[in-house]
């Protein structure tokens, strides 16, 4: 191309570059890293970033520089050959991701004066003085084919270059940015300088960026390992989860008649393996939400004649709360302050004034990341002679889950057990009769009848019963293990980043991590909004994670170690630049 200040594409997400021809890093060999699968699903082909060093990939580079620059952006005339070379293509360093054999993103830099700048503005250090003797190199080309623009490639791409920019010894990256991008290119560390150049239908303005010590102050912006950026999001949201591949696999085979032997036999193999992971008697598998497994358990309820107790130390103990009330429930609600550990004596008191009653709570509290003493709860309500009802939606699956002896408990497939969502489960202790009193759907005994046979009482899919099926059969003790590990080190990086917590670490799950960010800034909105634009997707927007300026970390798909240490200084870079504003 003619002009660099054309070679930024305005669609692109942003661009920074150094680069070396004899510079350092794993992609000068040709080397290339894979990162993870691609918007194919868990099957698909990986994304591999590297240094272009093949004929084919120059071919692929010409082709999509032909795209972007002659079709998409109609800046060079149209050639019979579809192809576009760069004029400076001998000198230019390329970076680019591919999959497979097809091109997906490039960015490209060179080193060698003049720069195209030096042609639009005269020798540049007339306008950037600080830059006299300096090391300097300047961004040419970014392209990334639309289809892949709100994936990972442009992440991987600028990976590759902050590491040149790291190793190679630059002072300063000069480029041209599109106007109408600046906010973008200030984001990563670009100033602008000299006038605007170009024409009035394409302007641009030169920019420069110190490059300083780039392993510190671009550790939010890159990635320190090229492999990091993977193809697909990396979720840390309490639903919905990242899922294996096999579970999404399984999903999508032929459905099933409900009341087929095939389903039957499916629906007894996933209630074989519930009650082997919790312990539990029986289980019941219906269409819905955890909500609706928990308005299951509030029909049971109040089939009972004691009142009862409900502890509520988060939003979810809350709507506990909210189910009782809604069916009539006589109960004391034992309300104490989010995140706290529960006040296990006075819960036994409460049921001492009730005997005979019953006892609903969380076992993990979603909102805060606090986990009850199980164990404890038990005894307390054996002491009592109380029925002990659990919430145990977002423990199931990341936790160790022991059921036996209690009597009712609530989970869902799209958390901990890392499947799609549709499905509520509901554990009991003791199989009871149907109800007459009750609405149909939340008739618990309904959904127990016919056990032996895998029959089920209303239409259930089962896509979404295989794909449990298949979730169910990632469960480990060493998953579990893993998860609590993995927890524990994202919370010591979190209190070294100066930030607080919710939950006691006595009291916290490895699944779910809850900051409390201070009133005002740094906005949780906004911090979890910018880790979305580096392929981080958190929880932020629940109205309760609004109203305390909270942003939550969670574990309960899959997730890997190495996605969390790239997480970190992105959040503490992130963290900095909201401080610095």
């Amino acid at each position: 191309m003619t002009d660099s200040t054309r070679q930024i594409q305005a669609t692109a997400s942003g661009a920074y570059a150094a680069a070396r021809v004899n510079g350092s890093g794993p992609s000068e060999n040709g080397q290339s890293a894979h990162a993870g699968p691609g918007r194919n699903g868990a099957g698909g082909p990986e994304l591999v970033f590297k240094r272009a060093d093949q004929d084919w990939e120059f071919d692929e580079i010409y082709r999509l520089n032909y795209a972007s620059f002659v079709e998409e952006v109609p800046q060079h005339p149209s050639n019979p050959d579809r192809a576009l070379i760069d004029r400076f293509h001998r000198e230019n360093i390329y970076f680019i991701c591919r999959r497979a054999d097809q091109l997906v993103g490039m960015i490209c830099v060179r080193d060698r004066r003049p720069f195209s700048l030096d042609e639009k503005l005269g020798r540049l250090e007339e306008h950037l003085p600080q830059a006299e003797g300096a090391s300097l190199c300047e961004v040419r080309l970014l392209a990334v084919r639309p289809d892949m623009r709100r994936t990972r490639v442009l992440q991987g791409l600028l990976t590759m270059m902050a590491r040149f920019c790291r190793d190679g010894g630059y002072e300063y990256v000069v480029m041209s940015g599109r106007v109408s991008q600046q906010a973008l290119y200030r984001h990563i560390g670009f100033i602008p300088f000299g006038p605007v150049v170009g024409d009035a239908d394409a302007p641009y303005q030169p920019m420069y960026r110190p490059v300083g010590n780039v392993g510190v102050e671009f550790a939010g912006q890159f990635h320190d390992a090229v492999a990091a950026p993977p193809g697909e999001p990396v979720i840390l949201t309490p639903g919905p989860v990242a899922m294996p591949g096999a579970v999404v696999d399984t999903f999508r085979r032929p459905p099933l008649s409900h009341r087929s032997p095939e389903f039957g036999a499916l629906m007894l193999r996933v209630r074989h393996n519930l009650r082997r992971l919790t312990g539990a008697n029986h289980v019941a598998v219906m269409v819905g939400s955890g909500t609706l497994a928990n308005d299951v358990v509030a029909a049971q309820l109040s089939r009972l004649d004691g009142p009862g107790v409900i502890v509520a130390a988060g939003e979810f103990g809350n709507r506990l709360i909210d189910h009782a009330n809604r069916t009539g429930q006589r109960f004391t609600a034992l309300r104490q302050e989010w995140g706290t550990p529960l006040d296990y004596d006075r819960i036994a008191a409460a049921l001492a004034d009730n005997p005979g009653g019953w006892l609903w709570t969380v076992h993990c509290e979603t909102s805060t990341g606090a986990l009850a003493d199980l164990a404890r709860l038990k005894a307390i309500c054996q002491r009592h002679d109380a029925r002990l009802a659990l919430d145990c939606i977002s423990s199931l699956g990341v936790t160790p889950v022991d059921l036996s002896g209690v009597w009712l408990a609530s989970a869902a497939s799209g958390k901990g057990l890392a499947a799609y969502p549709g499905l509520g489960l509901v554990f009991c202790s003791e199989r009871p009769q149907p109800d007459q009193r009750l609405p149909r759907y939340l008739d618990l005994g309904l959904h127990c009848q016919d056990h032996e046979s895998g029959a089920v009482p209303f239409t259930l899919s089962s896509n979404l019963l295989a794909a449990l099926d298949a979730g169910l059969q990632r469960q480990s003790d060493a998953l579990l293990r893993q998860i609590d590990a993995d927890g524990r080190w994202v919370r010591e990086r979190l209190r070294a980043l100066g930030l607080e917590l919710v939950a006691a670490e006595s009291e916290s799950i490895g699944a779910v991590t809850t900051i409390a960010l201070p009133p005002g800034q740094p906005d949780a909105g906004e911090l979890g909004r910018a880790l979305e634009t580096h392929g981080f997707y958190t929880s932020y927007a629940s109205g309760y994670l609004r109203d305390h300026n909270w942003l939550q970390i969670c574990l309960m798909g899959e997730t890997r170690r190495e996605q969390l240490e790239q997480l970190i200084p992105v959040l503490s870079a992130q963290l900095h630049q909201m401080a610095g504003a």
